[in-house]
């Protein structure tokens, strides 16, 4: 959306920006000072600014090719959301240990590499849950809040499937193993370092009380398996909905779409992916169902939430891509600030156009279109420009845990974790208490690696 947005009229008067930062500051507030009347009122709040800077764009500067554009990345975004809440949300998974430091940094390091098998969201639904089961009396929120970083974002990095923005560099003709091979370091050195500060923490939490000896006496009935997997066919809806990820009409012509202000809007890869989480749903065993406490008012919240943000976010994209465009900012667009500008936009901006953006940008200082895939392969390969989509990709996925609105399966842990009893931290206590003491100092390692790696 921001390569368009690059190529529009001039940015909105900034009146326009008020209605995505009077949301945010209700998102980040509303939940802390008036609860109740928040959680009364979200979804009128959200759709309600969300409808007025539509119609903005609509009626008053006949802008509907941006309009269309975003609900389109709208509807896409909460078909693949719903899909794999829904397929993770009807597996059950219980491992049937106590958890300690060691075992929740491998179940974390596990999550952190199938994030980039079956993406951010699918691996965070799959494991949530287990990890808080996993934990039990023990849990806290930081427990969350490092799982958010590492499985919800970090983990992402290593292939397209991992995180939209890669995906979106795959679509436009970046190779899909460029990112394994050249994100590897700064996934092994974020991930091992958010994993080595999450050990050194939870060393900190106190276990339980020892078993009584009636308590014991049961425990030594008979060993328990390993794990208990209820809804394992889950995986074959699962493969369904990462596969139909590919189906997109830009890359193949013979697909179905809508014409809608000049755009092909995708329609068969929604309708697969949402038939999917249909009959993924219908077929869910009621245990796993009752044990997980399954409900849509989690993903219900953040389609709504969302549903504001990515519409009135339009003028707040629209004015960063004119202000990263200019030829002052222009002329500092090296790895270092790359990395920054893109990961600090990312965290409160949608990191998928973020990225698609910088990307942009960078590739015009080169004489390079953004719109050929031969350009873009040679941009990803050449040694000169190779260390600044390598930047730009790695802000993008790992500044996206700054914030709750970073990434879309933060908000849905969020609401997952408060559903099972966890009091998570606010909007700016997540930011103040967490983000900046503990992920803030990783992402400038990271940033030195990639200016002296």
């Amino acid at each position: 959306m921001l390569h368009t947005l690059l190529l529009s009229a001039a940015a909105p008067a900034w009146p326009w920006l008020l209605p995505f930062f009077g949301l945010l500051t209700l998102i980040a507030t509303g939940p802390l000072l008036f609860p109740k009347l928040w959680e009364k009122h979200y979804a009128t709040v959200a759709v309600g600014l969300g409808l007025l800077v539509l119609g903005y764009y609509g009626i008053v500067r006949r802008d509907w090719h941006t309009a269309v554009e975003t609900l389109a990345e709208y509807f896409s975004f909460v078909a693949l959301l719903t899909a794999l809440f829904v397929v993770g949300s009807t597996m059950y998974l219980n491992i049937n240990r106590q958890g300690t430091p060691a075992r929740n940094v491998l179940l974390l390091g596990i999550g952190s590499a199938l994030a980039s098998l079956i993406g951010t969201t699918g691996a965070s639904l799959l494991l949530i849950r287990p990890f808080i089961r996993l934990n039990d009396s023990r849990i806290r929120p930081y427990h969350i809040v490092f799982f958010i970083f590492t499985v919800s974002n970090a983990g992402g990095l290593l292939t397209p499937l991992g995180d939209p923005p890669l995906f979106i560099g795959y679509l436009r003709g970046v190779p899909f193993f460029w990112t394994t091979w050249h994100l590897l370091a700064p996934w092994l050195l974020g991930t091992g370092l958010l994993l080595l500060l999450f050990w050194l923490k939870d060393r900190r939490n106190p276990y339980p009380a020892p078993l009584s000896g009636n308590e014991q006496r049961r425990a030594l009935q008979g060993p328990l398996p390993l794990y208990d997997l209820n809804g394992h066919y889950n995986l074959l809806w699962l493969l369904v909905v990462l596969a139909a990820v590919f189906l997109d009409p830009s890359r193949l012509p013979w697909l179905p779409y809508m014409p809608i202000a000049g755009l092909k809007v995708s329609v068969v890869r929604e309708v697969v992916q949402l038939g999917a989480a249909w009959g993924c749903y219908r077929t869910a065993h009621h245990k796993a169902l009752k044990a997980n406490h399954f409900n849509f008012e989690p993903i219900q919240e953040v389609a709504l939430l969302f549903f504001g943000i990515f519409l009135t976010m339009m003028p707040a994209l629209q004015t960063a891509a004119q202000v990263a465009s200019s030829p002052a900012v222009a002329q500092q667009l090296t790895p270092t600030s790359l990395y920054w500008l893109t990961g600090v936009l990312s965290a409160f901006l949608d990191n998928a156009p973020t990225y698609a953006s910088f990307v942009s940008l960078s590739m015009a200082g080169h004489q390079l279109p953004f719109n050929d895939a031969d350009s873009v392969r040679q941009f990803a390969e050449s040694a000169a420009t190779m260390p600044l989509l390598r930047a730009i990709s790695s802000g993008a996925v790992l500044f996206g845990a700054l914030t709750y609105i970073g990434n879309g399966p933060n908000f849905l842990v969020r609401a997952i974790a408060e559903k099972e009893g966890v009091p998570m931290p606010s909007f700016f206590a997540y930011i103040g208490r967490y983000a900046l003491p503990y992920l803030l100092p990783v992402l400038g390692i990271v940033s030195g690696w990639l200016l002296w790696g």
